[in-house]
């Protein structure tokens, strides 16, 4: 938010002063902005929406800076009336009046300034809040195709950057149009007041200065711009060499050696840009400074001719050149509205783009309710089909299958199968483009969210843990927990002697992605999340992949406790830990050509005795 543009200081000589600077450098309408609103346009009244519980406090803040404006232009009348008259008088009581009239206005100028900087700062928070939540929550509701189609850097920067930009509509833009189109209003009616010949002149030169200020400032800007892209690429490689990840794969890859050299590389590309930086920033200083040299000169020298000069006083001069070294700003700040209100309405576009998303997985509007509590769970899939986005072909076709209550369900299957897909529909991860998937007699489809979730419990091959303590990633699964069913649920996970022995215990932080922790460790401890919510439904995806083979083998009879009187739907390439399961389903391109026991199966000389005799 930037305040009423700064006037020139009011004792400022006729040796001295100086037009002020621009608050900020020109700048260009960016190409990617551009081009993000001829595919995606705005619409100002859905701008405007955003602020409609506002309203009154826009018009005050809009009020606020034009009396900003208005008050301020009594400053050089103040310093005329001084210099032509109190000074040479030695008129002690009005010099008195006159200075605290300069004082008064300064300090009434400045509350002003903050008043407008705080309810203009108030209302783009509460709106970049709104924005960010609604966003936030808008998101959550996507399907977890949307994610795996979309880079996470993507949706990040459109919920932080994007929307924390956005701000600017009120706090910069917005404010800035209201605030220099009023000074320069307010500056140049002053202006004339004072003297209509040196106004005249002003006219004349100020246009130029202006261009030659404008050109050479957007050529420190399109080095600047250059020098951006150069440390991002630095900050790429320092995020991707110096991570966990990163450090990992260099050392066993051997190409540390390598990626300090490239990063060299990069960092030297700066010392070129920088000193460009620093040259066209000289040069962009002494260029201004000619021409505000060169503009008081002439207002100097027509106040010195008798031609032009009007019989001018001295008071009458220092006014004038208070006032014209104040019009820069304001100026500057108008020929740069252009840019930002593309860059505004471009962050609008694209943040709107993510709202307007439909879900490929919609929350049905009247959920069937169902208490997780009383659930049998029995599932079934009847005729289901499942294509993915963009594919060409059916990850599922025509799955007919049923999971009794309390039973057991293995899927076998060579690598895409269709195995993933089908519990991911369970967890209603996706939809079936054909057919239904039910608990108890209920489509998944028309159960909440939440009460779904609490249904199904999912243990993937893939664990996630967040980057805070044991105890608050188990409280995820049950909030209201107590230590002693954390303790309980790590046990029955064959991992509660390795949280034991760890000096923080449950407050052990996990780290980046769980890092802190083995993989067969981290899996572990997802499956005592799962433990510890306790669903009515268990898909295991491939649980144990990631464990050796004798805490395989005590986490498989811990599994199997668990697996008892619920229903399970297990994903396994390992067939050992699939023996005890009540019914197998062999997936092959996503069809089910074999079903039975293992019995059955083996017997049959089919597919399943195909895998087995491979395993």
């Amino acid at each position: 938010m930037s305040d009423a543009p700064t006037h020139g200081a009011p004792g400022s000589t006729p040796g001295g002063g100086a037009p002020g600077r621009p608050a900020r450098g020109p700048q260009r309408i960016n190409p990617k902005d551009r081009a993000q609103l001829q595919q995606r346009p705005v619409s100002l009244r859905r701008i405007a929406a955003l602020f409609r519980d506002h309203r009154g406090t826009l018009a005050l803040v809009t009020l606020l800076i034009v009396a900003t404006s208005v008050v301020s232009m009594a400053t050089p009348f103040l310093i005329r009336e001084a210099v032509d008259r109190a000074i040479p008088q030695q008129d002690v009581p009005l010099l008195l009046w006159l200075v605290g009239g300069m004082v008064g206005v300064a300090a009434v100028s400045a509350i002003l300034g903050v008043l407008q900087t705080w309810m203009a700062s108030r209302v783009g928070q509460e709106v970049m809040h709104d924005l960010r939540t609604r966003l936030f929550t808008h998101l959550q509701g996507q399907s977890l195709g949307f994610f795996t189609r979309t880079r996470a850097g993507e949706v990040q920067s459109r919920l932080i950057n994007d929307v924390g930009g956005m701000q600017g509509v009120v706090t910069t833009t917005a404010t800035s149009i209201a605030s220099n189109l009023t000074t320069a209003v307010a500056t140049a009616v002053a202006m004339v007041a004072i003297s209509w010949r040196l106004s005249l002149i002003s006219l004349v030169v100020l246009p130029p200065a202006v261009w030659v200020t404008r050109k050479v400032a957007l050529l420190r800007k399109e080095i600047t711009a250059q020098q951006q892209a150069a440390l991002a690429d630095l900050h790429v490689h320092i995020e991707e060499g110096l991570s966990v990840s990163g450090i990992r794969l260099a050392k066993t890859l051997g190409t540390t050696r390598r990626d300090a050299e490239r990063f060299e590389q990069v960092s030297h590309g700066l010392i070129d840009l920088e000193m460009r930086a620093q040259l066209a920033g000289r040069w962009r200083m002494a260029t201004m400074q000619v021409v505000f040299a060169a503009v008081p000169a002439a207002i100097y020298l027509a106040a010195g001719l008798p031609a032009t000069s009007g019989g001018m006083t001295i008071g009458t001069l220092i006014a004038f050149t208070t006032l014209q070294a104040g019009i820069f700003r304001p100026i500057m700040g108008l020929l740069n509205v252009g840019a930002q209100w593309v860059s505004s309405l471009a962050l609008f576009s694209r943040v709107f783009e993510y709202l307007d998303l439909e879900p490929d997985v919609l929350p049905p509007s009247h959920p069937v309710p169902l208490d997780p509590a009383t659930v049998r769970g029995e599932v079934r899939l009847g005729g289901v089909t499942y294509r993915y986005p963009g594919s060409d072909r059916d990850a599922l076709s025509g799955v007919d299958l049923a999971v009794p209550a309390g039973s057991s369900l293995a899927l076998v299957g060579h690598t895409g199968s269709g195995k993933s897909t089908l519990t991911a529909l369970v967890a209603r991860l996706h939809d079936p483009t054909a057919g239904r998937v039910t608990v108890d007699g209920v489509d998944v489809r028309d159960l909440d969210p939440e009460v779904l979730a609490a249904i199904v419990g999912v243990v993937s091959q893939e664990t996630y843990l967040v980057h805070a303590t044991l105890r608050q990633n188990l409280l995820v699964a049950k909030p209201d927990a107590t230590d002693a069913e954390l303790w309980a649920a790590l046990g029955r996970a064959q991992v509660a002697d390795l949280v034991g022995s760890l000096p923080d215990g449950l407050d052990t932080l996990v780290g980046s992605r769980g890092h802190r922790f083995s993989g067969g460790e981290q899996q572990r401890i997802a499956i005592a999340r799962t433990i510890l919510r306790d669903p009515p439904v268990l898909v295991l995806d491939e649980a144990t992949s990631a464990l050796d083979n004798e805490t395989e083998r005590a986490l498989q009879a811990a599994l199997e406790d668990l697996s008892r009187d619920r229903t399970t739907i297990t994903i396994a390439h390992r067939l050992s830990t699939i023996e005890q399961v009540d019914q197998i389903a062999v997936l092959d391109a996503g069809r089910v050509v074999e079903r039975g026991s293992r019995a059955e199966l083996l017997a049959r000389g089919g597919a399943f005795a195909t895998l087995a005799e491979g395993a």
